[in-house]
């Protein structure tokens, strides 16, 4: 199973953090993604920023959930996820390495375990829908 932690853009700038990782400026696709998440690849580590179509960045970081206990269960993934979240508006994706399972954290909370369809159809109410 592959990790993932992918940050989209919205109305708040991510610039910030795209800067503390590589810069890329390159078209999305999911096999892209695949290859920047492989394991041994050099930039698995650290999140992917995403900004309309393209990919900004790579290993970038992200700051951490303040640890109030609610989700001290998580990885480091799920909690910058949630910082991320809490920080800005941005939609970010977290993809567990131990169950595959995939998450949304947005405005700070954690969303349900979503199937491939229903990350679809959330991503579109959340990234495309808002913004119009």
């Amino acid at each position: 199973r592959t990790g993932a932690l992918i940050a989209i853009e919205r109305l708040t700038p991510l610039g910030e953090y795209a800067r503390s990782g590589v810069i890329l400026d390159a078209q999305i696709s999911a096999p892209f993604l695949e290859a920047l998440f492989a394991h041994n690849a050099p930039l698995h580590d650290g999140g992917v920023i995403v900004q309309g179509d393209r990919v900004v960045a790579a290993a970038c970081l992200f700051p951490l959930q303040a640890s109030d206990g609610t989700y001290r269960r998580y990885g480091t993934r799920h909690r910058a996820a949630l910082g991320l979240s809490e920080l800005t508006d941005a939609v970010v994706m977290v993809v567990s390495e131990e169950r595959g399972s995939i998450r949304l954290a947005v405005q700070g909370r954690l969303g349900p375990e979503l199937s491939t369809s229903e990350l679809r159809d959330r991503l579109r109410e959340l990234v495309y829908e808002e913004t119009l």
